[in-house]
C-alpha cells in the first residue's frame, strides 16, 4: 500500500534562521478584518519572543502568513509545537468569535532552514513585499501587518 503524505515533512533542528510559511485551512479568508489580523500578529510575535525565537521579517493576511527568525541556541526542534500553539490559540479565538466550535482553521505550516546570503535576502524581499504582490498596497511600508516599516526604521 502507498502511503501519501498529508503533510510537509518538517526537518527542524540545527539553530538557524527559518523560513516558515502557513494557510488557513482550504485558504478561506478567517483572518478578515483587522481585529483578526491585530490578533494574529500578537499570538505569533509574543509566541515568539516567549520561546526565544528573533523575529527578523513577517507579514499576515486573511489566509496565510509569512515569518523569518532565527532560532535560539538550542535549535528549531520546537517551531511545531510554538506554530502549534500559535493555530491553536487562534483558532480558539475565531471560533469563539464566529460561534463555530471545533472548526478547522489552519491547514499546516512549511519551512526552510535559511543557509546563504542570497537566500536569506531573497526571502526577506518577498515576505515584505508580499502585501504589494496581493496587491492590498501599493507600498510594503503602508500594510499594517507586514515588518517592512519596523525593518526600514532597525536595521542596519
Amino acid at each position: 500500500m502507498n502511503s501519501w503524505p498529508h503533510a510537509p515533512p518538517h526537518y527542524l533542528g540545527a539553530a538557524g534562521v527559518y523560513m516558515v510559511t502557513a494557510a488557513t485551512h482550504h485558504k478561506v479568508h478567517h483572518f478578515h478584518s483587522d481585529q483578526r489580523l491585530d490578533l494574529l500578529q500578537d499570538l505569533i510575535l509574543g509566541e515568539l519572543e516567549e520561546q526565544g525565537w528573533g523575529l527578523e521579517a513577517w507579514s499576515i493576511f486573511a489566509n496565510h502568513y509569512h515569518l523569518i527568525a532565527r532560532s535560539p541556541e538550542d535549535g528549531a526542534g520546537k517551531l511545531g509545537r510554538l506554530l502549534g500553539k500559535v493555530h491553536t490559540l487562534s483558532a480558539r479565538d475565531l471560533n469563539i468569535l464566529d460561534q463555530t466550535e471545533g472548526r478547522t482553521v489552519w491547514h499546516n505550516f512549511r519551512e526552510s532552514h535559511i543557509t546563504t546570503s542570497k537566500a536569506y535576502l531573497s526571502r526577506l524581499h518577498y515576505v515584505h513585499t508580499n502585501a504589494v504582490h496581493h496587491g492590498l498596497v501599493r507600498n510594503a511600508t503602508d500594510y499594517p501587518w507586514c515588518s517592512a516599516t519596523w525593518f526600514e526604521q532597525t536595521a542596519d
